[in-house]
């Protein structure tokens, strides 16, 4: 052993040398981690490690020279980095040396040198000399897997560490690795060895004569054909073999000669993943690929690509020989040409326009859209491609939409002009002369508008979609076809209520208002500010419903083009005088026309949001007018007039607090100031004066001793103050808050007390910790307490209990335990229980009005985990304290908690919850029982070992609930039984043949949802246990 001999000798201690000896003799494996800890801890150092092995190194007998390095390997694979560069030296050329041993010690050696490999104290030129050892003396391929995964872990390492070192040995390294990869067949060793080849082509190493070679070396494998067993413990997929050889084989353009053909081959291949594979390397190829490696291949290419979209069977293949098309007519375009070079891209287009113009005019239009699909594909490379293809194909199908007569041809026509006039978005032109549509203008122009007086409403809608896209072309509509185009869609939004053409026009008004807003506000509103007119006087003469459609589909255009503020200052005024006509009687106003104006109201302010301008605009025009007339219905008269009834009535209150809180939302905090400063004291001191038409007949005091209409009024309050941002500071705040609180018990007007209790709750949500929110606390608990006691406020006084408690579970406050426990002991109340429990179901559901975050309110993440996890065991353990006839109340509150849980938090808990849901499915109330069946359904398929321990019980409730009175209980039922099916087939065998009687009696059932669900769920029943299910 001369290399060991060379190290300085240090006398091994006796303890080391029985470690040695228990390890190479004893054949034991725990003294290696022994040795190398007492290594790492200084009690010995790899000199008298070695030391100690010396006989074991020198032994005659193959296995205890391989135990002897095994046991120093290991040594070093967890001490490598406490080597000197003199060790290090001398441990190389000792391994080195030993590479030239007996076939069995080659493993220990390989992994020692994996060690040094990571060796940061190696000195220059080791690493070539271990890998030309490696590569003269080791047959890699003959070895075990874990071996030849070791012989690719030194070279990664050597390549990350010493790249420059092993450039220098030139193609010599890259043959020498040719060889140790040859013939690996293992993907955990393939993976490694093809991360190796791309690092050679990515980093420059000199490739040589052997790019053939390396070539081959690796499309040996391609495509990938590997399934991985079950149970893998490496977790090595298809796919990851499959991205591995792609970055490989699309990493340089040397390998194109050799690899197209091989693509073009598998292409032509029968094999599906053959197909989808090649196309998608050539799609990855052309990101690196120029003209020079394409160009003797392109007939080849397109004629496969050609087949495929022609033929195919399947969409994948067409999807990945179209996305290769678009690859390869953009590399194409990028390369650079020279004076005297041919271009290729014009050569390789004129092929696809020869080969495919043809299909676009046959009469039978078999071939046109996968023709279509190809051309498009090829335009959308390039500006250029776009314009060559496009100048070619439009006129062709022009000439096509003319020639045709029925309105299904048309439609296909139209539809492939709008694939390429979508093509043409993607391109920008500084010359508008250049831009290739400006020729076909008129012509587009001109078939566009026949198709929207088509009959036909599937040419109508292709018709707008054609027309919206020709309107996002800059410059491209003049005003007169601007003015025909508005004219169009103006008639198109009054047609039939089946028709889809009127959706698609108002959608289309929106999109073409945004770029030309002046066109729509001097050809469209003019036309929808008549129609208003006229429907007034239509409607008050009672002209029956198409009239009142009309008139809907006014409001609707209205806010479907107020999508600038230019627009916007137009459409407000007309929307909010319309409503005021209404109130002067000049219409008879009904419940549903006022709610239609609220709703094209907040559709504006939702478009206004964006833009602070016109949000601040809406807010200063929409809310003061909108209050002035509340104000004005809830004060007292002689005459009552039909729509101070309908404006004061809960539907159209409702619709006035979505409009006022979408108005509120996005204003910045001066300007929401300047409007509190305004609105808080409207109900607190009846001040007026912001109100445009303020001469009322009385006073406005809904929190003194206003009329039923003026404390209904408190919902507009509570629509402004609980949209505000947070930082917004409300004057008198303390009075607003006391008059809330004692509204909110005012049993005279649920609707009002409510309202009270929501603002005071909302106001609460968002106010800074401190001793002020602690009062207003104190105030509420006082105040709850003594409504719930006694008297005739109980009601009033759980629902002001209910808001507050659900304002500080959102924010984690304190308190929120406190009033959730008074909460839960409103279950065994007589009176109040079955609300208590429905309480549950609005503190873990989300408000559309107060308490959301979009109206700023502190709502934290989790609250409904945290929720849970601090209620739930006390609702249990009441459930089992509770009297029989109390039991259902909290099944319902624990069916509502669980029913809002993000199912990955419900999993876990799952075993011991289930048996209470499944109890509760037993509950009466129709309310548990849909809520707990919702609950049921995705935990079936989420959990089906869990679930399949109570099949029994499941099948027998879901299928006695497919009968409850309830409709919405028995498709809930009903769905159920189709979700059991996901469960293990051997476990629902046995009740197959049942379940199949039962469902024979709902697909009878009067209501046609209900026997959907029936048919459905049988099948699915029937198919159990057969082949393929």
């Amino acid at each position: 052993m001369a290399a060991a001999a060379a190290l300085e000798a240090v006398a091994p201690t006796g303890a080391l040398w029985g470690l040695v000896q228990d390890f190479v003799m004893g054949q034991q494996e725990g003294p290696a981690d022994q040795v190398a800890a007492d290594v790492k801890s200084g009690n010995y150092t790899v000199l008298q490690v070695v030391e100690a092995l010396g006989s074991s190194l020198e032994n005659p007998e193959p296995r205890t020279r391989a135990r002897g390095i095994q046991l120093l390997s290991q040594v070093l694979l967890q001490c490598h980095s406490l080597l000197l560069e003199k060790e290090v030296v001398h441990l190389i050329l000792f391994y080195e040396n030993r590479l030239k041993d007996h076939h069995l010690v080659i493993p220990s050696v390989l992994q020692g040198l994996r060690a040094l490999s990571l060796c940061v104290a190696l000195p220059p030129g080791l690493a070539v000399s271990v890998l030309k050892a490696i590569f003269q003396e080791v047959h890699v391929q003959s070895l075990p897997q874990v071996d030849r995964h070791t012989v690719y872990s030194i070279i990664t390492n050597f390549m990350r560490t010493r790249e420059e070192e092993l450039k220098g040995l030139g193609a010599d390294f890259t043959f020498g690795f040719i060889q140790v990869m040859d013939g690996e067949k293992d993907p955990r060793n393939l993976l490694v060895a093809f991360r190796i080849v791309h690092d050679l082509i990515s980093r420059d190493y000199s490739l040589g004569p052997f790019v053939e070679e390396l070539f081959e070396v690796t499309s040996c494998y391609f495509p990938i054909d590997f399934t991985p067993p079950p149970n893998d413990p490496h977790g090595i997929q298809r796919e990851d073999l499959i991205l591995s050889l792609r970055a490989v084989l699309a990493s340089t353009p040397r390998f194109a000669e050799f690899l197209l053909p091989l693509l073009i081959e598998k292409v032509d291949s029968e094999i599906l993943s053959a197909k989808l594979d090649s196309l998608q390397t050539l799609n990855a190829c052309c990101a690196v690929y120029g003209q020079k490696e394409l160009k003797d291949f392109l007939p080849s290419l397109w004629a496969s690509i050609r087949r495929e979209v022609f033929q195919t069977a399947s969409e994948r293949v067409e999807a990945e020989g179209l996305a290769a098309l678009n690859s390869l007519t953009a590399c194409l375009s990028r390369s650079v040409l020279r004076a005297d070079a041919e271009d290729l891209l014009d050569s390789f287009l004129s092929n696809i326009l020869q080969d495919c113009r043809h299909h676009l005019c046959e009469p039978d239009m078999k071939l046109v859209w996968p023709s279509a699909k190809l051309l498009q594909a090829a335009a959308g490379a390039s500006a250029r491609a776009c314009d060559h293809i496009t100048s070619n194909v439009l006129p062709l199908l022009l000439e096509q939409f003319h020639k045709h007569s029925q309105s299904n041809q048309r439609r296909t026509i139209l539809e492939m002009i709008l694939g390429f006039l979508k093509l043409q978005q993607k391109w920008s032109y500084e010359d508008k002369d250049e831009r290739p549509l400006s020729g076909f203008k008129d012509q587009l122009c001109s078939l566009v508008f026949m198709a929207l007086t088509d009959p036909s409403t599937q040419l109508q809608l292709v018709g707008i979609r054609t027309l919206t896209v020709l309107g996002a072309q800059p410059d491209l509509l003049s005003s007169g076809d601007l003015e025909l185009a508005v004219g169009h869609l103006h008639r198109l939004s009054f047609l039939e209520e089946d028709s889809q053409s009127w959706v698609a026009a108002l959608e289309a008004s929106g999109t073409l208002a945004t770029l030309y807003p002046a066109a729509f506000s001097s050809h469209l509103v003019p036309k929808l500010a008549e129609e208003l007119c006229i429907e007034e006087s239509d409607v008050a003469r009672g002209d029956g419903p198409t009239k009142c459609s009309r008139h809907r589909r006014c409001l609707q255009a209205l806010s479907a083009i107020s999508t600038q503020a230019s627009i916007v200052k137009e459409t407000l005024p007309l929307l909010l005088q319309h409503l005021c006509q209404m109130n002067k009687g000049n219409t008879v106003a009904g419940t549903s026309e006022v709610i239609a104006v609220c709703q094209s109201l907040q559709q504006v302010a939702e478009k206004c949001q964006q833009d602070p301008e016109s949000c601040w605009y809406f807010h200063q025009t929409a809310i003061p007018c909108l209050l002035a007339l509340a104000v004005q219905a809830s004060m007292p008269e002689k005459e009552h007039s039909v729509l101070k009834k309908v404006l004061l009535q809960d539907e159209v209150l409702a619709a006035m607090v979505s409009v006022i809180g979408t108005a509120t939302t996005h204003l910045s905090p001066d300007l929401a100031a300047q409007s509190v400063a305004h609105i808080v004291p409207l109900f607190l001191d009846g001040n007026i004066s912001f109100l445009p038409e303020n001469s009322f007949p009385g006073r406005f005091q809904p929190f003194q001793d206003g009329s039923s209409g003026q404390r209904r009024l408190v919902a507009l309050l509570m629509a402004f103050v609980c949209s505000l941002p947070r930082n917004v500071e409300i004057p008198q705040l303390n009075q607003l808050m006391r008059e809330l609180l004692e509204l909110s018990c005012c049993h005279s007007c649920p609707f009002s007390s409510t309202a009270a209790a929501k603002c005071f709750a909302g106001l609460l949500n968002k106010h800074p910790a401190g001793q002020q929110l602690d009062e207003f606390l104190q105030l509420a608990v006082d105040k709850v307490e003594a409504g719930l006691s006694s008297g005739p406020y109980r009601s009033q006084a759980f629902t002001l209990l209910l808001w507050v408690t659900k304002a500080l579970v959102l924010r984690y406050h304190p308190l929120s335990s406190c009033l959730t426990d008074r909460l839960m002991g409103l279950l065994s109340d007589p009176e109040l229980g079955p609300a208590a429990a429905d309480g549950f179901s609005l503190l873990m559901s989300d408000c559309t009005d107060v308490l959301t975050r979009a109206g700023h309110a502190e709502v934290r993440i989790m609250f409904r985990q945290r929720f849970f996890t601090d209620n739930v065991p006390a609702l249990v353990r009441g459930f089992h304290a509770a009297p029989r006839d109390v039991k259902p109340n909290y099944l319902k509150g624990l069916s509502h908690v669980l029913n809002r849980l993000p199912k990955p938090v419900l999993l876990p808990e799952l075993p011991t919850l289930l048996s209470l849901l499944l109890e509760a499915l037993s509950c009466p109330d129709s309310v548990v029982q849909l809520s707990t069946l919702s609950c049921l359904q995705p935990l079936l398929l989420e959990a089906p070992q869990v679930m399949s321990l109570h099949i029994d019980t499941l099948v027998t409730k879901f299928l006695n609930l497919s009968s409850s009175p309830s409709m919405a209980v028995r498709v809930a039922a009903l769905q159920c039984m189709h979700a059991v099916t996901h469960l293990p087939t051997p476990v629902l065998l046995p009740y197959k043949l049942q379940v199949i009687r039962a469902l024979a009696k709902p697909l009878d059932d009067k209501k046609r949802l209900v026997r959907k669900e029936a048919v459905s769920a049988r099948g699915e029943w029937f198919l159990l246990g057969s082949p393929g299910s």
